[in-house]
């Protein structure tokens, strides 16, 4: 006997998007029409902000949970690099885990950095989860005004 299926457009569209983001592991996915038992976890990064004045490049990482020792800043021939690893908190065995969504890892994020950033003026502090880091503009880089006389 035969049955008769709906056709769904876009599902076969859904299954490459599935495969794909499990292969690069870019997202949390779950698979059309399944529990959420298959919900498998992306590989973490952590979320970062930048921003831009006159006198400096600001770059604030958001790293929930990851202590001042596990991360490392470096600068060199013009690329930064925030690297560090989010630790599983210790797995008790009395306790019951009825869900674990929070990715855990290590993590790169590489920033390539602008022509008129001095990248030997780099800071960084690590404050409440957050880590900020400063590029100062060179000097030949940063706006100047010149009054313009009229006679």
């Amino acid at each position: 006997m035969n049955a008769l299926t709906r056709w769904d457009p876009f599902k076969e569209m859904d299954d490459l998007q599935r495969r794909l983001t499990s292969i690069f592991g870019l997202a949390p996915q779950r698979a059309a029409n399944s529990t959420e038992e298959t919900m498998t976890v992306a590989q973490w990064l952590p979320l970062v902000d930048i921003t831009e004045d006159d006198k400096e490049y600001l770059i604030k990482a958001e790293l929930p949970v990851v202590k001042k020792d596990e991360v490392k800043v470096a600068v060199e021939s013009g690329v930064l690099t925030i690297s560090g690893e989010r630790r599983f908190e210790k797995e008790e065995k009395d306790k019951k885990y009825h869900r674990v969504e929070r990715a855990y890892g290590s993590f790169v994020r590489i920033f390539s950095l602008p022509d008129n950033a001095d990248d030997s003026k780099v800071s960084a502090e690590f404050n409440d989860g957050v880590l900020t880091v400063r590029l100062t503009k060179s000097e030949k880089a940063r706006p100047k005004s010149i009054e313009v006389k009229v006679t």
